[in-house]
């Protein structure tokens, strides 16, 4: 049984360890960032957070993530996530909460050429990322 348990536990700190070893370089996460709101009526607010995205120059992986903890979000209401190189808009996505009101989107920042077999670059750099999400209300708009 003791056996049996060290085994267990030598494998779970390699999972673990294994995990941590993963880069993952291309996230947005919205914990601890630029945070508003506005009321929109006397129901609903808007929260705008605003984050950064920076992918490296010598990113290997084909995934980018931005995604959010759980939250009071409205029902009914999707999340818009716009990415930002400078002042341009050069990407926008819509998606929905989960249960919990947390949201994960993944998207693509290379992409293989079937044609000439090499990996291109769809995302680089820094990015502004701006999401948005409808909010119940909690102070009475006065």
């Amino acid at each position: 049984m003791n056996t049996k348990m060290n085994t267990v536990a030598i494998a779970s700190i390699i999972a673990i360890l294994g995990i941590m070893m993963v880069p993952n370089t291309a996230v947005a996460e919205t914990n601890q960032n630029d945070i508003s709101v506005k009321p929109i009526n006397e129901k609903f607010s808007l929260e705008t957070t605003i984050t950064t995205l920076t992918v490296p120059e010598n990113n290997k992986l084909p995934w980018g993530t931005v995604y959010g903890s759980a939250s009071d979000v409205a029902e009914r209401y999707p999340v818009i996530i716009q990415f930002y190189k400078g002042d341009e808009q050069v990407h926008i996505a819509q998606i929905d909460t989960k249960g919990d009101g947390s949201y994960e989107y993944k998207f693509r920042v290379r992409n293989l050429d079937q044609s000439t077999g090499e990996f291109k670059d769809i995302f680089h750099g820094e990015y502004m990322v701006k999401i948005f999400k409808v909010i119940p209300n909690t102070n009475p708009i006065a």
